[in-house]
């Protein structure tokens, strides 16, 4: 149940991983996110939600422009200029916690950055954007580096694994190379198994399970099962009631158990939508993992 402990000290920022759980709070400016979009598009909206989840205790704040839920279409790399840029420059200047910017595009990432955001968040590790690692080493900023099986538009089409954790392993260590050989700082690095990105209800599940094996190759790791179709169908399976969508209570309380057993076999940090109910909850986990 131990975690092994990390420090990330990145600008003005420091932030210490392991003992306690670290909040990252998802805030969406996108019209077609799985769970809230629309909601955030206006940059009032965006800052009152920052605010909520900054005084709810998140410990970083995750902006995204580009919807990855199952089967959405890419946007434009101006129109996720548009809709995140503005938002971390409001932001940046009336919070005092490191802003992640989700995206795999590089020119994002690096107008996001030098907009006041601290840290890279890519589904992609790296992958569909070359010019992302450059712009982690130039600009010193940590990274999330995630698997995901395919692309938001084919993931969830019949993925399929020989040897789920196995691959998922390799991939991450492939990626880990790979930027380490770029000049990246391995203290900067922090890898993401993709919750729901190329994997089945099984999948995710054992991923959760075995979580301990990622942990292992000792980098910090993040996770994201919030809202996830996974928890609305393994409650539908045990009930026999199809859950109404994302926000539903059963969806709520199925989240909060997926981000406890994640944080008891190793989790790092914890992407979630409902920062309040979240942090609440982590209190009670660290409490007994550092009993």
């Amino acid at each position: 149940m131990t975690t092994t402990a990390f420090t990330l000290e990145f600008g003005r920022f420091k932030l210490d991983l392991g003992p306690k759980a670290c909040i990252m709070g998802i805030l969406n400016t996108t019209p077609d996110s799985f769970s809230d979009g629309g909601k955030y598009t206006t940059l009032d909206k965006a800052l009152t939600r920052a605010r909520e989840m900054v005084a709810a205790g998140a410990h970083i704040l995750d902006i995204g422009g580009e919807s990855s839920r199952p089967f959405s279409q890419p946007v434009s790399e101006q129109e996720e200029l548009d809709r995140t840029i503005p938002v971390i420059e409001a932001i940046a200047d009336r919070i005092d916690i490191p802003i992640s910017i989700d995206t795999v595009k590089a020119k994002v990432a690096k107008e996001a950055l030098a907009a006041g955001g601290a840290i890279i968040n890519d589904i992609s590790a790296f992958e569909k954007d070359p010019g992302m690692v450059d712009v982690a080493v130039e600009t010193g900023a940590p990274a999330v580096l995630m698997h995901m099986k395919g692309t938001p538009e084919t993931m969830q089409v019949n993925p399929c694994y020989d040897d789920l954790m196995g691959e998922i392993i390799t991939y991450l260590q492939e990626r880990i190379d790979y930027v380490l050989e770029k000049g990246m700082s391995p203290k900067n690095i922090i890898l993401d198994p993709g919750i729901g990105f190329g994997k089945t209800v099984a999948h995710n599940l054992v991923l959760i399970k075995e979580l301990h094996q990622l942990t292992a190759l000792g980098y910090p790791v993040l996770m994201g099962p919030s809202r996830k179709s996974f928890i609305r169908k393994v409650l539908g399976n045990v009930t026999g009631k199809k859950k109404d969508g994302p926000r539903d209570a059963g969806t709520e309380y199925g989240t909060l158990a997926a981000c406890a057993a994640s944080l008891l076999n190793g989790a790092h940090i914890i992407r979630v939508h409902d920062v309040e109910a979240v942090c609440a909850f982590s209190h009670i986990i660290d409490a007994i993992r550092n009993a």
